[in-house]
């Protein structure tokens, strides 16, 4: 079998060969190694922020917060459809769309279900995919980061040894550079398509995006994740997020799989069956 179809399967087995690849295969640890040659150097003592983290709230939904409201899914599901109310998660409130952007943006949330890429199921992109409903998993070593995320199988490594260098080619979760200051994990994200939303309302971006992730830890079970948004073309000067994130401490936490393609088919072609109500409900005047 193909890796690429192992990795299909299972995230669970991506999250064991990561770790393989992250650390090496078996043979003498970095310890045993220094015990055994005194020019070798331990890597410095860092925090450790392997294991299953989830951002619990409604951030997915929407970042500035707001009244809970209708959505497209009441129509089925009642009260199960509908999107709660939260409160802001964005420093000063409000995200500092440019005049003309935010035109742009009050379309796609008048017709978000439409247009919000994760009802798709395309990648949600950072920062969102961190705070999307479900959990994801760090693997950490000295000189990469490994995070894969329930929601999609989606996954992405951080370079802690690679300072300086840009990608080839943009991607949906973009080209992430890692180092430490302090106890913190700090994260520039760069080189993102412009497809993906912040949240459900609306909340694009452009190709100039810019995104500095900040992880913090709050003791053995909490982290503070902090995002900090840069995008001339869209916004009026940068702008800042911050959440926590926190351990999933029972005792079979582990990552699940949640393919959403089967999902979003539904949504995304279901006009096109043969009989089917081509006008399907928006979101227009719920916000």
């Amino acid at each position: 079998m193909s890796l690429l179809k192992l990795f299909a399967r299972s995230p669970r087995t991506l999250t064991v060969l990561a770790v393989a690849l992250l650390f090496g295969l078996p043979g003498c640890s970095a310890e045993e190694q220094a015990k055994n040659d005194p020019a070798v150097a331990l890597p410095a003592q860092k925090p450790d922020l392997n294991g299953l983290w989830q951002a619990v709230g409604t951030a997915h939904w929407n970042l500035e917060g707001g009244h809970a409201a209708k959505g497209p899914a009441t129509i089925v599901l009642g009260a199960f459809g509908a999107i709660p109310a939260g409160h802001s998660y964005v420093e000063g409130g409000v995200i500092p769309y440019t005049q003309e952007a935010q035109v742009q943006r009050e379309a796609y949330r008048g017709e978000w279900n439409r247009w919000d890429p994760a009802v798709k199921c395309f990648i949600p992109g950072i920062p969102r995919q961190t705070y999307m409903p479900l959990p994801f998993h760090i693997v950490q070593s000295d000189t990469k980061i490994f995070m894969a995320y329930e929601w999609g199988s989606n996954s992405r490594i951080v370079h802690l040894d690679r300072p300086g260098t840009t990608a080839e080619l943009p991607s949906w979760l973009g080209y992430s550079l890692g180092h430490w200051e302090g106890d913190t994990l700090v994260v520039e994200v760069t080189d993102q398509v412009s497809d993906t939303w912040f949240d459900a309302t609306g909340s694009w971006h452009s190709d100039q995006l810019k995104v500095t992730e900040r992880y913090t830890p709050m003791g053995e079970n909490h982290i503070e994740y902090e995002a900090t948004i840069e995008d001339p073309q869209v916004f009026t000067r940068p702008w800042t997020i911050r959440l926590p994130l926190y351990r999933r401490v029972e005792s079979n936490a582990r990552l699940l799989e949640f393919k959403c393609v089967p999902f979003a088919e539904d949504a995304m072609y279901g006009h096109l069956r043969k009989g089917a109500d081509s006008t399907q409900p928006t979101l227009k005047n719920l916000y």
